[in-house]
């Protein structure tokens, strides 16, 4: 069933809600997502769909193509494997700098995304679980300080990718609520060193479930 809207602006209400269809198989891989169609949906002009899906498509969610519209987009496990060993890298040099520089605000910040994570992964709700995930590890980024990795890490579209992977590698929302827990940890105890292993095993152990899962036409 679909969510409430919330207040936000009209295109990232139907970006989510784009999402979300997405992740419930409501769309599958080369289905057709008709603006016309979404925009009387929603009871808008076609201007905030084509942006959603424009942005959608950055994200490698959709893509497009000249008369034949918007389709979803169908990501092999290759793709994905790819982002694994470049994120670890990444979040391993922003877990060490984060380690001494993050705020006691940004730590709560952190307790309260792994809190949500566990209770959406109760609620068994996949979109809000993984908005607290990714919430979770640009906390860390951010905290880092190093804009020239906080602008790289967001290249990357870890939102979408992680969304993805999730569906890829059919994985159980409770274990990925608690891999969070031994970053959290290492954060709190202010060891640079620990955060940023703890930060690089995360995501390797996350990217080895994706490796794991072969592409459903092989």
């Amino acid at each position: 069933m679909d969510r409430p809207l919330r207040r936000t602006t009209l295109r990232d209400q139907i970006k989510d809600r784009i999402v979300e269809r997405i992740l419930d198989g409501t769309y599958g891989p080369g289905d057709r997502i008709v603006e016309s169609r979404l925009a009387t949906e929603f009871g808008t002009s076609q201007a905030p769909v084509r942006e959603a899906l424009r942005e959608l498509e950055a994200m490698r969610f959709v893509e497009t193509s000249p008369h034949r519209g918007a389709r979803v987009r169908e990501v092999t496990t290759e793709e994905l494997g790819q982002i694994y060993p470049v994120r670890a890298a990444l979040e391993e040099v922003a877990g060490r700098e984060a380690a001494v520089r993050m705020s006691q605000d940004q730590l709560s910040a952190l307790a309260n995304e792994l809190a949500g994570m566990r209770q959406a992964a109760e609620a068994q709700d996949l979109h809000a679980q993984l908005l607290h995930d990714v919430s979770f590890h640009e906390i860390i980024v951010e905290a880092s300080g190093n804009q020239v990795l906080i602008e790289v890490w967001r290249s990357l579209r870890v939102e979408a990718r992680t969304l993805i992977s999730v569906i890829r590698a059919d994985s159980d929302l409770r274990m990925i609520a608690e891999m969070h827990r031994p970053v959290l940890q290492a954060l709190q105890s202010r060891d640079p060193e620990l955060a940023g292993k703890e930060m690089r095993a995360h995501i390797e152990f996350f990217g080895s479930l994706v490796a794991r899962r072969p592409d459903d036409h092989d």
